[in-house]
């Protein structure tokens, strides 16, 4: 492309200039095939600036300008989505595998059934829409239904098209990750910065494009794959014929796809993948087999958690032999002292470990795991380091045996085993370790969910004094947070406003889990907040009065109710309920049947009969979120059956006589996502 003269340009040179560079990035980035030197590139990056300053209005959506990053946001914005972004079923089992192609043979009689096999990147799920052809907005996965805008930041990653070859309305998924070799060189800067290294490429990702300063994203090398569009055969008739038309948009589609017609070619092509997985790019934790014509997956349909027409197959752990240097001990939320040997650092899956889980004193004792010892480890699922085996053959005699302490090495108080529990523990509920785990527990998204409460400033505020419990979080003014190291007057406003934003915004039943009392967990927290109706409540209670409220609560059994009574009858706990509501926190639970301004079950009871793809609780829990009452029996005022396999008669028979709407489980999560009810 020859430059007119100076000022000789138009706004259609201009244009032609954008199109110029983004040919040029899907040839480096997509094709991995530059057309031309960096210098060259970056003259015509130099020359569009140049223009865009001196004409500001010329600057289009898509311009090339956009991948350095704008202004930070001060925080994410939410997005739902209408069709979710569903997680896949997975098994380590070649027979677990076999078993779910013969499930769906059975379910397509007759029927040539073809399956793409992808491979599964370890990175972070997105999802781009595009209008008229131009990005408009991208957002994680977060929990499928609900995701964060990072439209900004998306943009910074070069291998995602900012238009299309075509000028459509379309939702297009896949995975951010990095190449293996960008992630270990990151790591290396990061430590030579004096900086925390990340843990693995999937956190480095997530870290990354989950930041608020979006030049800092545009500075990481990020890459995508893309390989949905939730539209399904509107785009393309099958699966492979996705992966080809979102190449031929312009998108980066993993080149290590294979097709194939039967079990044992799906099988192979599994088995090539894992021979290759250390020589790839990029890492990869299993393949993804799925169903490839849209009408059949359409007829094998979804459970309430998974799509019936796909399936993980991960790849097995991948082990790897150290020396222990040392053990520890680290001291959680609840004062259990956890052992953890400190590893001569190795490669294990693509990551460097250097630590690794003992579990507790008997697993310990069992493994007889010693200082010095030669170990096998390995990463349970992938992401958690734990030694597998002691190499025993390869002792010289020299190892230590390690003994847990009889003193909290954190408070110093005198460390208590009860009987029947694996635990020892620090009894002392103002041990710095323990508060400083309460609060990030307390903070965390099944919890009260306060964003900007990271591990960093979690340790801050408890050292400087500024935080001795959960509830002097609620205390906290940005003038307190000023002198804290790294904080400036915006990120402190941040943080006081997200922690405001957790004071009202919870159910009582959120509270109940973030206080981390001894059995009770979202299911138990959710029949507590139902009878006790708000925290002031609880906390006007005697231990006695509790123990009474919860004696005959369904799921709350005496062992519960004694532990609920027990926790409450701790002097530290009663005033830490007391100090709550004195700051002002006092969430309420709404009760059963209590509409819900966005609950699309609103006021309909749904009762629930046979074994069903979800666990009981977890259906109570959706229905009652989504405005919904959990029945346990059918009556009268019974809107719904929800029927499962292995169903039982009496229900189904009450359900007959008593003109009760008998739907199967599909329907009843179509209608939580926002289909209205029938």
């Amino acid at each position: 492309m020859t430059a007119p003269a100076a000022g000789a340009e138009t706004r259609d040179d201009y244009l032609a200039l954008v199109r110029e560079i983004q040919r040029h990035d899907h040839l480096y980035y997509v094709l991995d095939s530059p057309a031309l030197e960096d210098a060259e590139y970056d003259g015509l990056l130099r020359r569009l600036r140049a223009l865009e300053d001196a004409h500001p209005d010329w600057r289009v959506p898509d311009s090339p300008s956009l991948r350095v990053g704008g202004a930070p946001a001060a925080a994410f914005e939410q997005v739902v989505r209408e069709i979710p972004m569903l997680s896949l079923d997975n098994t380590y089992d070649e027979h677990e595998f076999a078993e779910w192609h013969a499930r769906v043979a059975l379910a397509l009689p007759g029927e040539r059934i073809e399956l793409t096999v992808e491979p599964k990147i370890d990175g972070l799920g997105i999802e781009l829409q595009y209008r008229g052809g131009v990005l408009a907005e991208a957002s994680t996965r977060g929990d499928g239904r609900t995701g964060e805008k990072i439209t900004a930041n998306a943009r910074t990653i070069r291998e995602i098209p900012l238009r299309l070859t075509e000028p459509l309305d379309v939702s297009v998924r896949g995975e951010v990750y990095f190449r293996t070799a960008d992630f270990r060189a990151l790591n290396e800067e990061l430590v030579a910065e004096g900086k925390a290294a990340f843990k693995n490429a999937r956190n480095a990702a997530a870290g990354s494009l989950r930041l608020l300063d979006p030049t800092i994203t545009a500075a990481r090398p990020l890459r995508a794959f893309f390989y949905h569009v939730p539209e399904g055969e509107s785009f393309a008739p099958t699966q492979s014929a996705t992966l080809a038309r979102l190449r031929a948009l312009g998108f980066p589609v993993c080149p290590d796809v294979a097709q194939v017609a039967a079990l044992d070619e799906a099988e192979a092509a599994y088995r090539a993948l894992l021979a290759r997985r250390n020589a790839l790019a990029y890492e990869v934790d299993g393949v993804a087999a799925k169903v490839d014509r849209y009408d059949f997956q359409r007829r094998l349909g979804a459970t309430a958690k998974y799509p019936r027409w796909a399936i993980a197959w991960k790849f097995p752990a991948q082990r790897a032999r150290t020396r222990v240097r040392d053990i520890i001990v680290q001291v959680g939320r609840t004062g259990a002292l956890t052992p953890v040997a400190e590893l001569d650092p190795v490669d294990v899956s693509g990551t460097t470990v250097s630590r690794a889980s003992l579990h507790n004193e008997d697993q310990m004792r069992a493994l007889d795991v010693r200082i010095g010892d030669e170990v096998i480890i390995e990463k349970a699922g992938e992401v958690i380091p734990q030694v597998l085996e002691v190499v025993a053959a390869a002792r010289t005699g020299g190892e230590r045996v390690f003994e847990m302490p009889a003193l909290c090495p954190v408070s110093g108080d005198a460390t208590v085993r009860r009987e029947g529990e694996a635990a020892r523990r620090c009894p002392n509920p103002r041990c710095p370790a323990r508060v400083k785990e309460s609060i990030r527990y307390f903070a965390t998204r099944r919890a009260m969910d306060v964003d900007r409460l990271g591990p960093a400033l979690v340790d801050q505020l408890v050292d400087a004094g500024l935080v001795k419990d959960v509830a002097d979080l609620y205390g906290l003014s940005v003038e307190a947070l000023l002198p804290l190291e790294r904080m400036a007057e915006k990120s402190a406003q941040a943080v006081v406003a997200a922690i405001q934003r957790s004071r009202e915004g919870r159910p009582l039943r959120r509270l109940l889990t973030a206080l981390g009392i001894p059995h009770v967990g979202e299911t138990v927290a959710v029949m507590i907040a139902q009878r006790l109706g708000r925290l002031s409540r609880f906390a006007a209670l005697s231990p006695e009065e509790v123990e009474q409220e919860l004696a005959g609560v369904y799921r709350i059994g005496p062992k519960i109710a004694l532990s609920i009574r027990d926790w409450a009858a701790d002097e530290a706990n009663h005033a830490l309920l007391a100090k709550l509501v004195a700051l002002g926190v006092d969430p309420e639970e709404p009760q059963p049947g209590e509409k819900t301004a966005t609950g699309p079950l609103a006021g309909k009871k749904v009762a629930v009969t046979g074994t069903l793809g979800r666990k009981r609780d977890q259906v109570q829990r959706d229905v009652e979120a989504a405005g919904g009452v959990f029945a346990r029996s059918v009556s009268g005022g019974t809107d719904y059956l929800v029927a499962g396999e292995k169903v039982g008669k009496t229900k189904l028979d009450a359900a007959t006589a008593k003109g009760v709407k008998v739907i199967d489980e599909e329907t009843l999560y179509r209608w939580i996502a926002g289909e209205p009810p029938g």
